[in-house]
C-alpha cells in the first residue's frame, strides 16, 4: 500500500483516557449552553432534581442517559436545546443525614437551636451536595450547568412564597386539624404518596364488647388493639338484620370502662370481621370520616413519637406495640378477648425511614387539590400533554379523578419554612411574601411565624418555570417554556409530575411539557428488584470503572423497551463493551488505510460508486432514517438496535470485508476510501447521543482530514436522510450475494470443514439474471466464503449437501471431505443421547412439586437447560435430513 497513515490510532480503545479529557473539553468551550438570542427552534428538559443527599444510583443512569440522548439529538438537529439541571433539597433525607451526623458530636438539633441547625445544614450541602452533580458529569450529562438550581436558592424560595401566597389568598390552601400518616421516627406528616404499602402478616383479634343495660356483648375484630382506648363508638351497617336491635345502645369500652354508643352508618362492610367496627376517630382514616358523619369525639391516645399518653390510662408511657402486647394480655384475663386469628394487611410505612406510620390527628396546612386537578386531567384528555406509553394515562387519571386533598405542612426544620404568621392575640393567620410586622386583622405586633416546612415535592412542583426565573418574567420562561418533554420513571408520577401539571396550568396558564416520557424500573437479570440486601446491586460508578460510560449508557439505551422493565447484567454490559471495541478496530482499519486521502475525499465521492459502496449508503440511509423515527417516538431500544445493526454487521461485517481488496486496487481505491470515511463520519455522529465519548475521539481523528469539520461532534450537524443515496438494484444484488456467502458458510460448518480451507462449491442458477450476478461478485464470494465456484446446468451432484436459496441451488460435494455413513452412525448416536437428556429435563418441569418446591433460579435453569438440549436436538436432527440426503 502507498502512503502513510495521516492518522495514528491506538491498538486499543482506552476509556479511561478518554472520558474526562473529552467533558472538560465541551464544558471549557460551553457547548451545552443555551442561548436566550439564538434563532434555533428551542429544545428545553428539566431534570428531575436528586436529592442532595443522593448518590449516582442505576436508575438516574437510565434517567440521565435518556434525556442526554434526547438533548445531544435535537442539538445535533440544530435546536437550542436546553437542559436545566439542579437537586432538590430532600427536606427529611437531607435533616437526617445531618442529625446523624450531629449526633457522633454528641449533639442535637435542639441543642442547636433552629437558625444554627439551618447554617449547619447548608454547610453540608455545600460540602457533599455536589456529589451526584459531578458524577452526573461523568456519566456524560450535557446539562447548561449555567444554570443550574437549587430547590432552595433565593429564587426558587422567591418562588414557592409567590405561589404558597396566591393559593392561599385564592381560598386554595388551608389550616385544619385532620388526620394525617404520622412518622413517629420523622416525627412530622405525610402525604399519602409517602408512605409505602406492604403486605404483612399480622392478626386479627376477636374482643367482647359488653352491653351497658343488659347481659350480652358485641364481638369487634380489630388489628390494632392498643388504639381501643381511643374508640369512641362501635358502628354497624344499618342494614344488617344482626344487629336491628342495639343501635342507639351503649356498651362498655373493656379496659377503660367508658360507655359508647353503638351508631349505624352505611360505610360499615357488613362482611369485613364481625361486622361491628370500633371507631377510633382519632386514629384512623375511615373512622376519622364516620366520626365526622355523626359528630363523634376525637381521643388521642399517642404522642409525636407513638408513645402512649395520659389518656392511654394505665398504658401511659409505653411504646404502641409494647402497649399491643400489655393490652392483649390484659384482656386475655379479663375473659374479653374472644379468639385470635392469622390476618394479611397492608402495613404503611415512612418511604424514608421504613418506619410503621400512625395516622394521627394534627393541626396542618393542606391545598385543596380538585380544582387544581381538573385542569390538568382535561390538558392530558385533549392531547396538550401526552403520557408516553399510553398506557400510564389511565393510571394518571384514576389518581387525579380520585385526589384527596394534600398536606403540605412538615415538622422539621430544613425546607421551606411556611409564610405564615400566626397572632398571639386574635389567632389570625397573617400571608404574606414578605416578614409582616403587624397582623392583618387586628394589627397586634405579637405574631410568630409558623415553625413547619412545606413538603419537599411543593417546590419541586414548581421546578419547570421556577427554574426558568419565575416569578419574574425572563426570556428563559419566554422561549423554554412550555418545556418539550419530560423524562422520568412511573413512581413518581404522582409525586410529582401531576402536582407539575397542577402547578404550570395555575401559573403559567400552560402545561409544564409537551411530552411525559415514562421509563420503566431496573431490575436484575433475573427480574428481582436491585436491593444491597439481596446483594443484586449494580453500582454505575463501578461500571463506567471497568467498562467505561459509553458502554454503561448503550446498555441501558439498548433494553429501555417502553413499557417493559429493564433486566441489567454484568454480561450484557461488557457485550456492549465489545461492541465500542468493535468501533474502535473498525475505526483503525480506516485510518490504516487511508493513505493521503485527506484533500481528494470530495472529488472521490463525486466519482462512480461500486455495488457495495451503493449498498452501504442504502444501509446508513436507511439507519439515519430508522433512527431519527424511533428517537422521535421515544423507542430508545429500537434506536440503539438500529445502530448496533448497521456498525457490527452491515458496515464492519460485511462493508469493510467486501471492500478490503479495492484498497489494493489503486484506480479504485480513493473512491473506498472515501466511502469508508463518509460512512464512518455518518455513524459515529448517528452514534453520538447514547456513546459521546469514544465519538468524539474518533470524530477528532477524522477530523485531521477536513479543516471544515466543527471542532466537535457534539456541535456538528447529525446526518440528514438522503433519497439519492437509496440504490434499490445495488442494494438488492449485495442483500443476495450476502445470502449466497452465508448458505455456503453454513454448508462448510455442517460438514466441519475448517475456517481457513477452501472448499468448491456448485451452483445451478435458475436464470441468466442470477448467473450474471453471482459471476459479478465472485471475487466477494470467493473471499468470504472461502470457496471457488463451478456453474453447473445439471441435475443435482451425487455424494454432496445442499442449500437452496431464491433463483439458486448450492452443492457442497462431501467426498474426501466426510464420511457419510460414519457421520450418520455418530449423530443418530449423539440424537438418541441427547433425546434422553430432553426427556428427563421434561419431564422434571412437568412435576407440579419440582415446580413448587424447588427454587426459583433452580426451576429456571432447569428450563434455560432444556431449551438448550432441545435447540441441540434439533440441530443434529436438521444435520442428519441433510447428510440422508447425499446420494
Amino acid at each position: 500500500m502507498e502512503g502513510t497513515p495521516k492518522t495514528e490510532i491506538e491498538k486499543t480503545y482506552d476509556h479511561k483516557r478518554v472520558e474526562d479529557k473529552w467533558y472538560r473539553f465541551w464544558i471549557e468551550r460551553g457547548y451545552f449552553h443555551a442561548s436566550t438570542k439564538s434563532s434555533k427552534p428551542p429544545f428545553s428538559i428539566v431534570i428531575p432534581p436528586p436529592n442532595v443527599t443522593g448518590s449516582l444510583h442505576v436508575g438516574h443512569a437510565l434517567n440521565n442517559t435518556l434525556q442526554d440522548i434526547l438533548t445531544r439529538y435535537k442539538r445535533m438537529k440544530g435546536f437550542n436545546a436546553l437542559w436545566v439541571p439542579g437537586t432538590d433539597h430532600a427536606g427529611i433525607a437531607t435533616q437526617t443525614v445531618v442529625e446523624r451526623e450531629l449526633r457522633k458530636e454528641g449533639v442535637k438539633r435542639e441543642d442547636l437551636g433552629r437558625e444554627e441547625f439551618i447554617k449547619r445544614v447548608w454547610r453540608w450541602k455545600e460540602l457533599y451536595g455536589k456529589r451526584i452533580i459531578e458524577q452526573l458529569k461523568r456519566l456524560g450529562a450535557s446539562c447548561d450547568w449555567s444554570r443550574e438550581r437549587f430547590t432552595m436558592d433565593e429564587g426558587l424560595s422567591l418562588a414557592v412564597k409567590e405561589v404558597f401566597v396566591r393559593l392561599y389568598k385564592d381560598g386554595l390552601i388551608y389550616r385544619g386539624y385532620y388526620l394525617v400518616n404520622w412518622c413517629p421516627r420523622c416525627e412530622t406528616a405525610l402525604s399519602d404518596l409517602e408512605v409505602t404499602r406492604e403486605d404483612t402478616k399480622g392478626k386479627l383479634y376477636y374482643l367482647r364488647y359488653p352491653l351497658a343495660s343488659s347481659d350480652g356483648y358485641i364481638v369487634v375484630a380489630t388489628t390494632r388493639p392498643e388504639t381501643m382506648m381511643g374508640d369512641t363508638a362501635i358502628a354497624v351497617n344499618p342494614n344488617d338484620e344482626r344487629f336491628k336491635g342495639i343501635i342507639g345502645k351503649e356498651l362498655i369500652l373493656p379496659v377503660v370502662g367508658r360507655r359508647i354508643p353503638v351508631i349505624a352508618d352505611e360505610g360499615v362492610d357488613m362482611d369485613m370481621g364481625t361486622g361491628a367496627l370500633k371507631i377510633t376517630p382519632a386514629h384512623d382514616f375511615a373512622d376519622f370520616e364516620i366520626g365526622n358523619r355523626h359528630n363523634l369525639q376525637r381521643v388521642q391516645i399517642m404522642d409525636s413519637k407513638g408513645v402512649m399518653n395520659e389518656n392511654a390510662g394505665r398504658y401511659k408511657g409505653l411504646d404502641r406495640f409494647e402497649c399491643r402486647k400489655r393490652i392483649v394480655e390484659d384482656l386475655e384475663k379479663e375473659g374479653v378477648l374472644e379468639k385470635i386469628e392469622d390476618y394479611s394487611l397492608q402495613l404503611g410505612k415512612c418511604y424514608r425511614c421504613g418506619t410503621v406510620v400512625e395516622p394521627m390527628l394534627s393541626l396542618q396546612w393542606f391545598v385543596r387539590m380538585k380544582p387544581l386537578a381538573e385542569p390538568a386531567i382535561q390538558a392530558v384528555e385533549d392531547g396538550r400533554t401526552r403520557i408516553i406509553p399510553e398506557g400510564w394515562k389511565s393510571t394518571y387519571f384514576e389518581w387525579m379523578r380520585n385526589i384527596r386533598d394534600w398536606c403540605i405542612s412538615r415538622q422539621i426544620w430544613w425546607g421551606h419554612r411556611i409564610p405564615a404568621w400566626i397572632c398571639k392575640d386574635c389567632d389570625g393567620i397573617t400571608v404574606s411574601i414578605d416578614e409582616p410586622k403587624v397582623c392583618e386583622h387586628c394589627a397586634s405586633y405579637k405574631i410568630e411565624q409558623e415553625t413547619d416546612v412545606l413538603d419537599t415535592w411543593f417546590s419541586s412542583a414548581l421546578w419547570p418555570f421556577s427554574t426558568l426565573g419565575w416569578p419574574n418574567q425572563t426570556e428563559e420562561l419566554r422561549i423554554f417554556y412550555p418545556t418539550s418533554v419530560l423524562v422520568t420513571s412511573f413512581d413518581i408520577l404522582f409525586f410529582w409530575v401531576a402536582r407539575m401539571m397542577m402547578m404550570g396550568l395555575e401559573f403559567m396558564g400552560e402545561v409544564p411539557f409537551r411530552d411525559v416520557y415514562i421509563h420503566a424500573l431496573i431490575r436484575d437479570e433475573k427480574g428481582e428488584k436491585m436491593s444491597k440486601t439481596r446483594g443484586n446491586v449494580i453500582d454505575p460508578l463501578d461500571i463506567m470503572g471497568e467498562f467505561g460510560a459509553d458502554a454503561l449508557r448503550f446498555s441501558l439505551t439498548a433494553l429501555a423497551a417502553q413499557g417493559r422493565d429493564i433486566r441489567l447484567s454484568l454480561s450484557v454490559i461488557e457485550g456492549y463493551r465489545n461492541f465500542m471495541n468493535k468501533i474502535w478496530n473498525a475505526s483503525r482499519f480506516v485510518f490504516m488505510n487511508l493513505g493521503n486521502v485527506g484533500a481528494n475525499l470530495a472529488f472521490a465521492l463525486n466519482s462512480s460508486l461500486s455495488t457495495p459502496d451503493k449498498w452501504i449508503l442504502t444501509n446508513l440511509n436507511r439507519t439515519i432514517k430508522g433512527a431519527e423515527d424511533a428517537l422521535d417516538k421515544y423507542e430508545f431500544d429500537k434506536v440503539a438496535r438500529t445502530i448496533y445493526q448497521f456498525v457490527w454487521s452491515d458496515f464492519c461485517d460485511w462493508y469493510i470485508e467486501l471492500v478490503k481488496p479495492m484498497l489494493n486496487n489503486l484506480e479504485a481505491r480513493e473512491k473506498t476510501q472515501a466511502v469508508l470515511v463518509k460512512v464512518l463520519s455518518s455513524a459515529l455522529r448517528i452514534l453520538h447521543p447514547i456513546s459521546p465519548f469514544i465519538t468524539e475521539e474518533i470524530y477528532q481523528r477524522l477530523r485531521e482530514l477536513s479543516d471544515e469539520s466543527p471542532e466537535s461532534i457534539s456541535i456538528s450537524s447529525y446526518p440528514n436522510f438522503n433519497e439519492d443515496e437509496i440504490y434499490e438494484e445495488a442494494y438488492n444484488e449485495i442483500e443476495f450475494i450476502k445470502q449466497v456467502i452465508v448458505a455456503i458458510r453454513n454448508l462448510r460448518a455442517t460438514v466441519g470443514v475448517h475456517p481457513s480451507n477452501r472448499v468448491n462449491v456448485i451452483l445451478i442458477p435458475d436464470n441468466k439474471t442470477v448467473l450474471e450476478t453471482i459471476k459479478r461478485n465472485e471475487n466477494s464470494i470467493l473471499n468470504l466464503a472461502k470457496a471457488s465456484i463451478e456453474f453447473s446446468q445439471k441435475e443435482k451432484p451425487k455424494k454432496a449437501i445442499a442449500q437452496v436459496i431464491s433463483g439458486l441451488q448450492i452443492f457442497l460435494p462431501v467426498e474426501g471431505l466426510i464420511d457419510v455413513e460414519k457421520e450418520t452412525e455418530r449423530i443418530k448416536r449423539e440424537i438418541s443421547k441427547v433425546s434422553k437428556d430432553v426427556e428427563l429435563s421434561q419431564k422434571k418441569l412437568s412435576n407440579p412439586d419440582f415446580l413448587e418446591r424447588a427454587p426459583e433460579e433452580v426451576v429456571e435453569k432447569e428450563r434455560e437447560k432444556f431449551e438448550e438440549l432441545s435447540l441441540k436436538k434439533q440441530k443434529m436432527e436438521e444435520l442428519l435430513g441433510k447428510l440422508s440426503e447425499i446420494e
